[in-house]
């Protein structure tokens, strides 16, 4: 493992993915997860045959919802109070925080237990419930795993992805005091952590879970797990706190079944999540259980700067992971790389628009334009074109040295006189060619070594493109014989 930090702030991207890199247990976790997520995606699709149009109608669900998101969330608001539940407006992570705390001071909390909420990882809840003396027990399975490690989500869906089975057997042996057992099995390591937390559930004074969905029509959290964790922690405590942005507001439940179709099948491979969960306030005299108190903290966190922005549609993401999971930036450095909750292709666009840090805008260059993100995004987000406006934003906000100054106007000046442009860039071209020899690349180049620091330069094979397009489209300097005879036929 190289001696690079790949948690630590203060480390870049580049130093960051050396250390993933060299990091033998997470490449043998990223080798085994990331095929499953992309075998099992498409064995889903597959078995429908309008996974095109489902994708378009969730596209537009999210866009109707962006449109007029102040009408929408003003009437789910309404339609919260309505059944006896109250909602909460804060602008920043302190502010969420504050909001919670206070929450679970109103109630004497003194135990929480926790549902998976990017949301409440995004703003370092946990963190804030323990310095004001209130224990946050997290109940997903893989967020228990990196609370015991004390690590961050390394992926969205699949917090803990980055563990190997060893790595876990480890920390369980490390933090239950159970004694000899064997955990050689998958199973074996589920139902401990089940029968661990099991206990928390029942003692918990709040629940704090998150929200894929807030549909406004009748003021409804959604929620949608594979452990039935979010159901337990939403219903057994007397008081549930739902964490969320004000994104994730939709106008109906025919919006919320429109995204539900294509939410499973991107994320985890299935038709539906085995849970899926509706919570419309507190529990009324006729319920046999649920909580007493039911309170929505909604979050700004300059969402409403990327709304009506070139930005917008990065709004669309309804959190499935996909483009993660087929990103080979990703699945070569694991979510730990990107500093970030929110890793991968969404994360590269996403972190710079919401924290506007200075490593945070290295991000967007994290990627080989492939064009994956976006082909499997369920409701078709345009991944490499958001991140090539924000390179272009960086580049413009830039403070560029005198030589890079100069070399940018000079190949303008070239650009803009073809004729020149020809006769200066053959000979280069040549030249360049000669100098590889057989290697056919270069590892140094003098003035660029922004580039060959990290990659080698491909030589150029011995004719400019515009030679060869020359060459292939005159009759005098050459082409294939059918096109010769194909020029002397016609």
């Amino acid at each position: 493992m190289s001696g690079v930090h790949i948690h630590d702030p203060g480390v870049n991207f580049i130093a960051r993915s050396r250390g993933a890199l060299n990091d033998d247990n997470l490449q043998q976790a990223l080798e085994k997860a990331g095929s499953g997520f992309v075998h099992k995606r498409q064995a889903a699709i597959e078995r429908v045959p309008n996974f095109e149009a489902m994708r378009d109608r969730a596209l537009r669900a999210r866009q109707r919802a962006l449109k007029n998101l102040d009408v929408y969330l003003l009437h789910f608001e309404k339609k919260v109070i309505e059944a006896g539940g109250q909602v909460h407006w804060v602008e920043t992570p302190d502010e969420m925080r504050q909001t919670v705390v206070d929450l679970c001071h109103q109630y004497d909390a003194r135990t929480v237990t926790k549902g998976k909420s990017m949301v409440g990882e995004e703003v370092e809840l946990n963190e804030a419930l323990e310095e004001a003396g209130i224990e946050p027990q997290e109940t997903d399975l893989g967020e228990y795993v990196i609370q015991l490690a004390h690590e961050r989500p390394s992926h969205i869906v699949a917090p803990a992805l980055h563990k190997t089975k060893a790595q876990v057997q480890s920390l369980f042996r490390e933090h239950h005091n159970l004694g000899e057992r064997d955990l050689d099995e998958v199973e074996s390591i589920v139902n401990e952590a089940r029968d661990v937390i099991r206990d928390r559930f029942l003692g918990a004074d709040v629940g704090i879970t998150g929200a894929n969905m807030l549909i406004a029509e009748t003021g409804t959290a959604a929620i949608v797990t594979n452990e039935g964790n979010g159901d337990l922690t939403a219903t057994l405590p007397r008081t549930h706190i739902v964490t969320t942005s004000i994104d994730k507001v939709i106008p109906t439940w025919k919006d919320a079944s429109a995204i539900l179709r294509v939410l499973a099948r991107s994320a985890t491979g299935q038709d539906i999540t085995t849970y899926t969960t509706f919570f419309t306030g507190p529990k009324s005299e006729q319920d046999e259980d649920g909580p007493e108190n039911f309170h929505i903290v909604l979050m700004d966190n300059r969402r409403t700067e990327i709304l009506g922005s070139e930005y917008e549609e990065m709004l669309h993401c309804i959190r499935c992971g996909a483009c993660m999971n087929h990103c080979p930036v990703y699945q070569s450095v694991g979510g730990h790389t990107y500093n970030s909750v929110y890793p991968g292709p969404m994360g590269a666009v996403l972190t710079p628009l919401l924290r506007h840090g200075k490593d945070d805008y290295q991000l967007p260059n994290a990627s080989t334009f492939c064009g994956r993100c976006e082909s499997v995004c369920p409701v078709r987000i345009p991944l490499p074109g958001l991140m090539r406006k924000l390179r272009d934003q960086e580049q413009r906000e830039a403070t560029l040295n005198k030589a890079s100054t100069l070399a940018v106007k000079l190949f303008c000046r070239l650009s803009n006189r073809p004729g020149l442009y020809r006769r200066l860039t053959s000979p280069a071209v040549n030249l360049l060619h000669w100098l590889s020899g057989r290697r056919g690349r270069f590892r140094s180049i003098p003035f660029m070594s922004g580039w060959t620091r990290h990659r080698d330069f491909t030589a150029p094979q011995g004719a400019s493109f515009q030679t060869q397009w020359r060459s292939r489209k005159s009759p005098q300097r050459g082409g294939s014989p059918q096109e010769k005879r194909s020029r002397r036929n016609g």
